[in-house]
Parts: C-alpha cells; structure tokens; sequence
C-alpha cells in the first residue's frame, strides 16, 4: 500500500523530532534570514503586440533574487517562515530589436521540515506565494511601461543549514516556484528555480 505524500511528511516530523539532539530545543525559537542569489526562469513566453503588431517570441534571462524572511520553530523538526522577497529578469526577442524586463515581488509563506543533526539542518519546504509582478516591454514601434499584475502560485525546495552559534547560521537554499501571471491577456509562465546563500539570526 502506497503511503501519501501528507503521511510521509507527519512521520519525517515526529521522527526527526525524536531523533533530534536535545541541544536543538535550546536553541532560540525565532530567527531572520537574509538570503541573495539568482532567479533562473525555466519558461519561454510569446507577446502578441511586442514590435508593432509582431507575434515575438522572448528567451528570459537569469537574474538577481533576494528575500527577507521571519521564522519560528514550533519543535526542532517543523517551522513557519514568512518572507518578503524581489527577483527580475530581461528577456530579448531573437528577431525584433527590444528587450523586456520582468520584476517580481513575492510574499511567501513557507512551511519547513528539518533535520536537525546538531550543527548540521537539512530541510525539505513547501509553501504559497502572492507574486505582485511587473513587465516593462521596449520595441522599436510598440512599447508600454509597467503592466503591473499580482497573481498565486505555489513553491517547493530543498536547503542546508549550519549553525556556527546558536544564535547565527549560514546556509544555501534551492527551490523552484510555479506562478502565471497574465499581462493584457496573455498569460506568462513565470516558473523557475531561485538559489540563494543565507544568513540566519536566531532570537
């Protein structure tokens, strides 16, 4: 018999929770991260009306990501993260000369499940995400500013923590997010992976 995804998830919980050293529950509760590295879309999108009338088709680049984020340890192997992130990418028509840029503000909700390993914190995560976005487009005949739209979309990732204090921990995180916000009626797969080096204050 097959177990689900949710019963495989309860039981990585209460098992780290009791293979977990005792140390880990004197750790502080509370903690922020601050995290940096790139977006890298992994969707290629078409515009109708890029280049006066033009259907074009655009290759998004790899770009700048970063997020703020608050969390708290409800027991060693389960936490709640918020955060408040930004990430962008260019894209440029292989055909038409122009160039788009996408901005992307997301605010995540994330939900964690850790092992910890003394020093060492492998996690597992998954949450959902308000992504407000914004595509500023630039064609020699057709052009327009800040098409702006906020839109839903689920995350999932992996990462690594290491704790050099109890009350400070570096780390690196990768995750890939699902997300299609539409832009005048044409809908753009914003999906991708982010990756991203940490750094952790516990309080």
């Amino acid at each position: 018999m097959k177990i689900s995804y949710i019963h495989f998830l309860v039981f990585a919980v209460v098992l780290a929770s009791i293979a977990s050293p005792v140390s880990a529950s004197d750790k502080p509760k509370n903690y922020l991260a601050l995290k940096a590295g790139i977006y890298s879309p992994t969707e290629k999108y078409d515009l109708e009306n890029f280049n006066g009338g033009t259907r074009t088709h655009l290759d998004p680049e790899t770009g700048f990501n970063g997020e703020i984020a608050l969390g708290h340890y409800f027991i060693p192997a389960l936490a709640l993260e918020l955060g408040v992130g930004y990430f962008e990418s260019n894209g440029s028509p292989s055909a038409e000369p122009g160039d788009t840029k996408l901005k992307v503000v997301p605010v995540l909700a994330t939900a964690k499940v850790l092992l910890p390993l003394g020093p060492i914190e492998p996690y597992g995560e998954f949450g959902i995400g308000a992504y407000f976005t914004r595509l500023d487009v630039h064609g020699n005949l057709s052009s327009f500013d800040g098409s702006s739209e906020t839109t839903y979309g689920l995350h999932a990732g992996v990462g690594l923590n290491i704790d050099l204090t109890d009350a400070f921990f570096v780390g690196v995180e990768g995750r890939y997010i699902w997300a299609e916000p539409s832009f005048g009626g044409e809908d753009v797969k914003i999906n991708g992976f982010t990756t991203t080096a940490d750094l952790g204050f516990r309080f």
